[in-house]
């Protein structure tokens, strides 16, 4: 069969015709799966699963019986969101072997509405990294060029979609790490506001940062599983109850928006200078058809990544210290009493990167400098947000690139923590803030790698920034 993925809507037309089937689709991607292993993106392929699925999908679908709005959607899930008798790792050591005994909600709500969940993929380890390289499993290659990094943590996710081993994937974003690989592998990333989508089922990294999304090829498949997954959930208090619209009805953006830009974000010497003319070349043909584009000074920029990163390693310390392997997971072989048990399992089931976060976090909480850097970094958390929500009160967007390079070379930057992290310097304002951002794949570097811009929207307008991606995706790529 020669099948071409184009969005859900048409598949679903052709479905409908019986000009192909589940089953024929689900085969596809399992071959491409098996065809594309050297990737490493995906850990798992629930081949048996999938075509059971399908089979259920195809049977409906003949006897005329209702179908989700999501039927035969193929989608992969990072290793954080746990799936009901599947693996969890979170790419750790530490959780090698675990199996979940219940779903997350967005997996729930995802089958409730005929998805195919095709498989579970490689992530940096407890979503801790910008590389994908941190896994326990080993780096993800990027399909663009397979000695550069996919970026992280949900590379694994990125890549799936990006060498069509999936129709669309689910990631977690803390502080970029769905909407830094999107840029990268030239998918969309969407990370939506903060409560938009239940953390119910997710292994936590940073409870107060953390939010499911999604990658796709396009808006409309990313507005269709984002209204299916959202709303308010029982199991989760931070869940907002907001109306979910319906956000695939709502692509049509404004006539005219209100655009804002920081000039210090590109004036900044890690940004490279081609994606810095090409930000500069987007904002002329945005004057040019008619929208308002504006600079405007955020004093904070500064702030940004030494704030994201003295709360998520709090977060994460406090998060992270519920592995024990005590009750489940990794128990060192050495037997001790139970102090020197908890610590030889925590020693050998860490990578090196979470260790590192959790005594930077275990620091930042520790008597004598909790005042100092975690009160303090809450307080300007606060004022961020606040100034952050002042500029969407007078423009309908905020764009920036989304990463200050293209990929990078897979181990170029792993023995350098600060460089590394630096990767996140466009990402993390939108999750300090609690507000919607995507990734925008708009352009294609001089050296053959994509790229993508980001937008971010006020608090719960993901139907904007979607109809805003759909409009560049059509006329400004």
């Amino acid at each position: 069969m020669s099948f071409r993925y184009e969005s859900l809507p048409v598949l679903q037309e052709q479905l409908r015709k019986q000009e192909l089937s589940c089953r024929e689709v689900v085969e596809h991607y399992v071959r491409q799966c098996h065809d594309h292993r050297h990737l490493n993106a995906m850990l798992e392929v629930f081949e048996e699963d999938a075509l059971i699925q399908a089979d259920r999908l195809d049977e409906k679908l003949r006897n005329d019986l209702p179908l989700g709005k999501l039927y035969g959607m193929v989608i992969a899930v990072k290793d954080v969101i746990v799936m009901k008798g599947k693996e969890a790792t979170a790419s750790s050591a530490i959780l090698q072997g675990f199996e979940s005994l219940f779903n997350a909600t967005c997996i729930d709500r995802l089958l409730a509405e005929d998805a195919i969940i095709i498989g579970r993929t490689n992530c940096d380890e407890f979503a801790m990294g910008s590389s994908n390289e941190t896994s326990i499993h080993g780096p993800v290659l990027n399909a663009a060029d397979e000695t550069k990094v996919p970026g992280g943590s949900s590379g694994g996710s990125a890549v799936a979609v990006q060498a069509d081993l999936c129709m669309a994937s689910l990631g977690t974003d803390t502080g970029g790490s769905i909407r830094q690989p999107a840029s990268l592998t030239g998918t969309v990333g969407f990370k939506p506001t903060y409560g938009r989508i239940s953390r119910y089922g997710l292994i936590a990294y940073a409870s107060s940062f953390d939010q499911c999304g999604t990658f796709t090829r396009n808006a409309v498949d990313a507005a269709m599983l984002t209204e299916v997954m959202a709303g308010q959930d029982p199991h989760d208090a931070t869940s907002s109850s907001q109306p979910v619209p319906d956000y695939a009805a709502l692509l049509e953006p404004p006539a005219k928006l209100r655009i804002a830009w920081y000039p210090q974000t590109i004036d900044n010497g890690k940004l490279d200078p081609e994606v810095k003319q090409q930000f500069h070349d987007l904002l002329e043909k945005l004057k040019a058809a008619g929208h308002t584009v504006e600079s405007v000074d955020f004093t904070y920029l500064d702030y940004l990544v030494p704030t994201y990163y003295v709360l998520t390693t709090a977060e994460a310390s406090s998060n992270l210290s519920r592995f024990s392997g005590i009750h489940y997971g990794h128990r060192t072989e050495v037997t001790a009493d139970v102090d020197e048990v908890i610590s030889r399992s925590r020693s050998e089931g860490f990578g090196e990167e979470v260790k590192r976060r959790i005594m930077l976090g275990t620091f930042v909480l520790s008597s004598g400098y909790y005042d100092a850097y975690y009160t303090h970094a809450q307080k300007v958390r606060r004022i961020i947000r606040n100034e952050t929500l002042d500029v969407l009160s007078r423009f309908d967007i905020i764009i920036t690139p989304t990463t200050p390079t293209t990929a990078f070379a897979i181990g170029e930057k792993t023995t350098d923590p600060i460089e590394m992290y630096l990767a996140d310097i466009y990402t993390v304002q939108a999750p300090i803030a609690g507000i919607p951002a995507i990734s925008v794949p708009l352009h294609t570097h001089s050296n053959g790698l994509p790229y993508g811009m980001q937008l971010m929207a006020a608090p719960f307008r993901e139907d904007l920034l979607l109809a805003v991606t759909d409009h560049l995706m059509q006329h400004f790529r």
